[in-house]
């Protein structure tokens, strides 16, 4: 008798994608506020980075590289006194309002009143992955934005937008010798959608 035993082949090996590496707060800068190593990581750029910066410590904006399309742009705001304050609530409101159409999502509480969204449509489809955040530093109300063009393939961008805004405000206070808080003058602006329906701050992410 003629015996033959069969073989049950082995499962393939299949390896699970590794996790997008961490973001790490390190020097140099791009714009004063974002780590290179950072931006680098997120974007995909590569390179060195040129900066043009208009304004002033108080109010200005900074882009890099200075070609377009831009890589990055990172704006900042001081609301000084009672007029500071209403031009700082006139564009936050703005703000909301856009983010808000594009299933925006609010940054965690201790990183003060703001939002997180990717705006693809015109004028802002250039930079359409944004985040934008008002907080006290030492009892002034702040303002940053940070505004990329594109992110890595397989990252996380509300993440990653997160993490930035978060280096931004560290090393804001770093460079305006100031204490970032949460603590604003108003509770903090739960977003709303188009049809004024609350925004979540916990929603899916949207990958690249």
């Amino acid at each position: 008798m003629l015996l033959i035993s069969a073989c049950t082949p082995e499962k393939a090996i299949v390896s699970a994608p590794a996790p997008p590496q961490p973001i790490v707060d390190a020097p140099p800068y791009v714009c004063k506020l974002v780590s290179a190593q950072a931006f680098r990581l997120v974007s995909g750029a590569s390179g060195s980075f040129g900066e043009e910066t208009t304004g002033t410590e108080e109010s200005g904006e900074c882009q890099s590289p200075e070609t377009t399309p831009r890589s990055l742009q990172v704006n900042w705001l001081q609301a000084d006194g009672k007029t500071g304050k209403e031009h700082l609530d006139f564009l936050m409101k703005d703000r909301r309002r856009l983010y808000s159409r594009h299933g925006g999502v609010a940054l965690p509480a201790d990183l003060g009143d703001g939002l997180v969204a990717y705006v693809a449509s015109a004028p802002f489809a250039e930079q359409p992955y944004r985040a934008s955040s008002r907080f006290p530093c030492d009892g002034v109300d702040r303002l940053i934005d940070i505004y990329l063009p594109q992110v890595a393939k397989g990252r996380d961008a509300i993440k990653d937008l997160i993490d930035l805004m978060r280096i931004a405000q560290t090393r804001y206070g770093k460079l305006h010798n100031c204490t970032p808080s949460a603590k604003t003058d108003r509770a903090p602006h739960q977003p709303e959608d188009a049809a004024g329906n609350k925004i979540s701050e916990k929603r899916d992410s949207p990958r690249r």
